[in-house]
């Protein structure tokens, strides 16, 4: 009995660690050959399906990288949501073959893609992250290039997907919006911007806005703006707290 309760343990103990070494492990969305790269964050399987690849933004050379990773290669789908987006595609993480690895976590270490934070699964998330912060360390690919990081003079990234990092040099509400504002010009500085709809996610996250003032933040999205650069937060993991040297991280 005593051997049979040892053998029982190992096996919890060795499942357990296994689940923490693969994480993005969704339920399957079915399988196919991929026929065509259509761009650099979508590919078209044989079966005529486009699939997105979910929880990254590609860099310039992505779509390279991708017909050499994926060309004729077998895949399997696996995602926690089907639902195509509003161009018809399906969104997934990528797994070539007998895989634990996704293709997405391939392209992070490469740092051959951004990690976009749309995955809501808080240990995927994770992962993802942690495959870009190594390969930002490493200065592989993307990163390797002085200006990936933006600071807060961004006005020529207006349009595009982008990681800006810098100082909170002011916290402000205006209606329904709360603005962290880089810069002191308030009306042409790059700012962070977070509706009241957003404000439950960082509350249930235990972090008060108003503490980011005077912290040091990276924050990543799509720049938009007319009279000043703006990146509209949504997510939590869109927005990290920069430490003397690493990230603590405000993510899910």
């Amino acid at each position: 009995m005593t051997r049979r309760l040892h053998l029982i343990a190992a096996f919890l103990l060795l499942a357990d660690h296994t689940a923490l070494a693969t994480p993005c492990q969704f339920e399957s969305m079915g399988e196919g050959r991929v026929a065509a790269i259509v761009d650099g964050r979508s590919v078209r399987l044989d079966d005529g399906r486009e699939i997105r690849l979910a929880g990254i933004e590609p860099t310039a050379t992505m779509k390279q990288t991708l017909t050499s990773l994926l060309a004729r290669r077998d895949v399997t789908l696996r995602s926690g949501d089907d639902s195509p987006d509003r161009y018809g595609r399906q969104g997934a993480l990528i797994f070539i073959g007998e895989s634990d690895s996704s293709v997405q976590a391939t392209l992070l270490a490469q740092g051959e893609a951004i990690v976009s934070a749309e995955i809501g699964d808080k240990d995927c998330a994770a992962a993802l992250m942690t495959s870009e912060a190594q390969a930002r360390r490493q200065k592989m690919g993307n990163w390797a290039d002085p200006l990936a990081i933006k600071n807060a003079d961004i006005l020529a990234g207006i349009g595009r997907f982008m990681v800006v990092e810098g100082k909170v040099l002011s916290v402000r509400q205006a209606g329904a919006m709360t603005y962290l504002n880089f810069g002191r010009n308030w009306t042409r500085g790059f700012a962070v911007t977070i509706s009241k709809r957003a404000l439950p996610v960082f509350e249930s996250a235990g972090i008060a806005l108003k503490s980011l003032e005077y912290r040091r933040i990276r924050v990543r999205g799509w720049v938009e703006g007319t009279t000043g650069p703006r990146i509209d937060v949504r997510l939590l993991g869109q927005v990290e707290l920069l430490g003397a040297n690493e990230p603590t991280g405000v993510r899910p």
